[in-house]
């Protein structure tokens, strides 16, 4: 309720803030910003919107104008799964978004990002890569490993380790997965 009337969606992303709950969703979405100013226009993938904790592309004069997230496959499903000490008005201590494709039974493609374990939030490529092909049931997390974790760069803070973050993310990423498999 404190922000519900004056936070927005773009507030969010210029904030930039490593635990802001929504870029991961939509980095796994494949958003892009839009940023307007008297020059003119132009439309930033959001992974090259956030250059770190509070900075962005921003330029002087310039604001963010639109959030562009493209359609998604008929097939595709969605997760979001947080950690945090409560259970709403929380900074995170981790958090994933998963969008995966599933089409006959099977990963067709796979975009998976975890927030609040790096200075931005992070896609895991190497994960994405080894899902495509993958069978979708109750076990897809098991293709999950800590390898697939190495982009994050979690910090120590009073929240959690830095190996708790990551060892957070890793059950995070794996209960999404095989949430979206079960689903199938």
């Amino acid at each position: 309720i404190q922000i519900e009337h004056t936070g927005t969606v773009a507030g969010n992303l210029c904030n930039a803030s490593p635990a802001a709950d929504g870029v991961p969703p939509l980095l796994a979405l494949d958003a892009s910003v839009e940023i307007t100013s008297t020059a003119g226009t132009r439309v930033l993938p959001l992974g090259e919107f956030l250059h770190g904790p509070r900075r962005t592309a921003l330029a002087a004069g310039e604001l963010v104008s639109a959030i562009h997230v493209p359609a998604e496959a008929p097939g595709a499903r969605s997760r979001f799964r947080k950690l945090g000490a409560r259970r709403y008005l929380v900074i995170s201590i981790a958090m994933v978004a998963a969008v995966l494709d599933i089409r006959d039974r099977r990963v067709f493609g796979a975009r998976i990002a975890v927030g609040a374990c790096s200075g931005v939030a992070q896609r895991l490529p190497g994960l994405e890569n080894v899902l495509a092909g993958a069978p979708a049931n109750a076990h897809l997390g098991d293709f999950a490993q800590p390898e697939h974790l190495e982009p994050l760069n979690p910090i120590d803070d009073l929240r959690a380790s830095a190996a708790y973050r990551r060892e957070a993310a890793l059950t995070l990423v794996r209960r999404a997965l095989n949430e979206l498999g079960a689903d199938a």
